[in-house]
């Protein structure tokens, strides 16, 4: 098995949870190697399952964890290592998007891990031909989390997206005195940069 699936097992050994199960694509067979592992967690006590998980993902160490600003319910992000993406949904817990990000220094890790997991996920969506989709994207990304950091222009596309944060973050480092990790954006930026024809055919495709 695979990070993925060990990190799934994981969550469903928890007392507190009656079910993980895989769904998307990776579910259906139709993945790329970028593809994100979506799974629906049906959960018995919602708060008590939410408040162990960060431990419970601990021990795979994540480059980002982190409960979904935008989703339509609450949903634990995870970007490992690889990299590889992994969603821990439920469903049955409906939530409200966050307003925009509030810039400071004790948002701007926060704001860097949104910003590589959702170009992450960007990726995959690019590489399966969703250019309406990706563009629909950016402009939803404008809005909540480049505008805060001071980019006003529209991106036009992902590499132009990850120009602009990269050096917008480190002013903002600079001001506020700190530096981030720089783990998770090396290894989504080189995704970003590669074009579909040299990385990355849906499963079952590869040469």
């Amino acid at each position: 098995m695979g990070t993925a699936e060990d990190i799934a097992e994981a969550v469903e050994a928890h007392p507190g949870v009656t079910r993980v199960e895989l769904i998307g694509s990776r579910a259906r067979g139709t993945a790329t190697e970028l593809s994100d592992w979506d799974f629906h967690v049906t959960a018995e006590d919602f708060g008590e399952v939410a408040a162990a998980l960060p431990g419970l993902v601990a021990p795979y160490e994540p480059l980002a964890a982190q409960w979904d600003p935008l989703g339509d319910a609450e949903s634990y992000l995870l970007v490992l290592p690889g990299p590889v993406k992994v969603d821990l949904i439920f469903p049955d817990v409906p939530r409200s998007w966050n307003p925009p990000w509030r810039v400071g220094p004790d948002t701007l890790p926060a704001i860097n891990a949104h910003f590589w997991d959702w170009t992450l996920w960007l990726v995959s969506k690019r590489h399966h031909g969703m250019t309406d989709r990706v563009r629909g994207e950016l402009l939803k990304m404008s809005h909540h989390l480049l505008q805060p950091l001071g980019i006003e222009a529209l991106p036009l596309s992902l590499e132009e997206a990850a120009e602009r944060f990269v050096r917008a973050r480190n002013r903002l480092e600079t001001r506020y005195g700190s530096r981030i990790s720089r783990r998770l954006e090396e290894e989504v930026l080189p995704l970003v940069r590669a074009s579909d024809r040299d990385h990355y055919r849906p499963s079952g495709l590869r040469s």
